[in-house]
Parts: structure tokens; C-alpha cells; sequence
């Protein structure tokens, strides 16, 4: 079997299509499906079960499973930037991804694994992903710093040769319509042509950045998860890698893309940004990419414009927006 956590989630969810459409179904879904949505993430999936994630971790930590498991594709996990329950954080993002880990090295099974790109912070150390990098970061939440934590756990355990991980930069796609104000700008923007005819961005608070001149790294999530396939089928290939485009672009670039996949002129007004986030706004991400391109993966990532496009025209215009 192939655990996948946080299997009705966004990235997880998308990674059971990708195993779907490489003929693979024994997949255990593990994760919280409460009152939200995300049950509809696994309507036109295949799968062999679902269990509750703590369900699932008594199991392993009981050495009960009633199945054998090749892989384990850990993607659960609280994503919310703005989650202030730090206890919570440490306690799910955290403790439950070490004892899923020690349970994988111990049985010797394939652990892959989401780290984010959260970790950096405001981005003034960098975005390197080198191991003696990973060390320095200073993340300016408690979500990157629930994340940058089981890094450094893997570095501590010196298990990065034998667990693979990835830093999600700004991810977007099918399958994020449970994720409600964490939803990617590209959700947000379609809707509020749709309704407003004009989309509302940021100003900036610096100088060096004009209105909706911010910057980050967005990826499509049908690229990230060719990306976690490839690693699932080299186990060989092991650390903890960086998973963007490695291409920056602007909030202004991002928005345009929704307006041109649907045909309509561009139109946006810019508002200020509320004063409780600008201390932990980050301006600027970009991945550096070669590490994981140093492994021999053939990095094939859509352009901004292509996968806006697919994004809108494939999935928020149809009746049916799943994968």
C-alpha cells in the first residue's frame, strides 16, 4: 500500500490523482475529514481506504497496521500561516511528522515528506537548500516554524539520505477550494472578476516593491506532484529539496494571467494591507532548483500563463472544477 496523508487535502489529494492516472489505486487516505469539503477531493478518486489520522498513528505507534506499506507520502498537515495555536502546530505539524518518520526508517519504508517554503522567513538568509543552509533559517511564523523544525529533526537524525522532502513554494491548482481564505490569489481573482469585474491586490509598504510588484514563486500543483511521483519512484534520490519554479514573478503577472484566461482587460485596485501582517509579509521567494535538478529529474514546469490558463479554463469554469 501508498499512505498518503492529508490525502483529502489540496497537494495530497492531487498526488492520489497523479497515482490514479499512473494505474496505481492501493492507496490508504489518511486524514481529518470533519465537517469542511474536502471529501469531495476523493469523489472521482480510487483508493483502498480512509482512515482518521489519529486512528492511523495509533496504529503505528501500536506496530498495528493491518497492511503492508511501500511508501509513505506525508503531505497533512495544518497549513494556515495565520494558525495562532502554536501547541497545535507543534503537536501536528511536528510531533506527528517525527513519529511517522521514525516509524518509516525503521521499517525501512520510502518517507517523502512536505516542508515549505515558510521556513525562510522574510527571505533575507536566502533560499538555498542546502543542508548547512537549512540551519540558519528564521521563519516569521509559527506554521514555518512548525515546518522548519522537522528539518531540522531529519538533519539531526541524519536521515537525509534516506527521506526525501520538499519545500513547497506558492503552490496553486485543483483541488484548494476547501481552503477558504488560504485559497491561492488565482481562486480569489477568478471569483472576483466573475462578481467585480476588477481584482483587489496589495499595496506595497516598501520602496523598493511598487503596488502588486511583490514577488513570489508560483508552481502548479499538476507539476509538484509529477515531482513527488518521480522522488516515489527514485528512492535513491534523498534530502530535503526546494519545489518551485525557481522564476519569481509578480502579483501583478499572476492576476493579468486570470484576466487574459478569460478573455477579459485588466483591471485592479490595489488596497493597504492590514496592519497585523505586514510585520510577516514576504516580498520576495524564489527556489533555488539545483538541488533537485543536480538529481537528474527532467524539470518540465509550466509557465505562469500556461498554467493559469489550465487552472481557469480546465477547472474554475467547468461544473465539475475537480481533478
Amino acid at each position: 500500500m501508498i499512505v498518503v496523508t492529508g490525502g483529502a487535502g489540496f497537494i495530497g489529494s492531487a498526488m492520489v490523482w497523479k497515482l490514479n492516472n499512473e494505474g496505481v489505486d492501493d492507496i490508504i487516505i489518511v486524514d481529518e475529514l470533519g465537517e469542511a469539503e474536502k471529501w469531495r477531493n476523493l469523489a472521482k478518486r480510487q483508493y483502498a481506504d480512509y482512515l482518521h489520522k489519529d486512528e492511523f498513528l495509533k496504529m503505528i505507534l501500536a506496530e498495528q497496521l493491518p497492511f503492508n506499506v511501500r511508501a509513505l507520502i506525508h503531505m497533512g498537515a495544518c497549513s494556515s500561516t495565520t494558525e495562532r495555536n502554536a501547541d497545535y502546530l507543534m503537536e501536528n505539524n511536528y510531533h506527528y511528522t517525527c513519529r511517522l518518520a521514525a516509524w518509516a526508517l525503521k521499517h525501512n519504508v520510502r518517507f517523502i515528506y512536505a516542508s515549505s517554503a515558510a521556513t525562510y522567513g522574510d527571505g533575507s538568509w536566502g533560499f538555498s537548500d542546502a543542508d548547512e543552509a537549512v540551519k540558519t533559517l528564521r521563519p516569521i511564523n509559527m506554521y514555518g516554524y512548525s515546518k522548519q523544525l522537522f528539518d531540522l529533526w531529519v538533519l539531526r537524525q541524519r536521515a537525509e539520505h534516506r527521506i526525501a522532502g520538499v519545500k513547497f513554494f506558492n503552490v496553486f491548482g485543483p483541488q484548494e477550494y476547501h481552503k477558504e481564505d488560504m485559497v491561492s490569489v488565482v481562486h480569489k481573482a477568478f471569483h472576483q472578476i466573475r462578481e467585480r469585474g476588477r481584482v483587489r491586490l496589495f499595496k506595497s509598504h516598501r520602496p523598493d516593491y511598487g503596488d502588486g510588484g511583490q514577488m513570489r514563486d508560483f508552481v502548479y500543483v499538476k507539476d509538484c506532484v509529477d515531482v513527488l511521483w518521480w522522488l516515489l519512484k527514485n528512492r535513491e534520490v534523498n534530502g530535503i529539496f526546494n519545489l518551485g519554479t525557481g522564476r519569481a514573478r509578480t502579483w501583478n503577472d499572476l492576476v493579468a494571467a486570470v484576466f487574459t484566461a478569460l478573455g477579459r482587460e485588466v483591471a485592479i485596485e490595489y488596497i493597504d494591507m492590514p496592519p497585523a501582517i505586514r510585520d510577516q509579509y514576504q516580498y520576495f521567494t524564489e527556489a533555488e532548483m539545483d538541488k533537485l535538478r543536480n538529481t537528474g529529474i527532467a524539470l518540465q514546469f509550466r509557465t505562469l500563463e500556461a498554467a493559469v490558463h489550465d487552472y481557469v479554463t480546465g477547472y474554475l469554469q467547468t461544473a465539475d472544477p475537480y481533478l
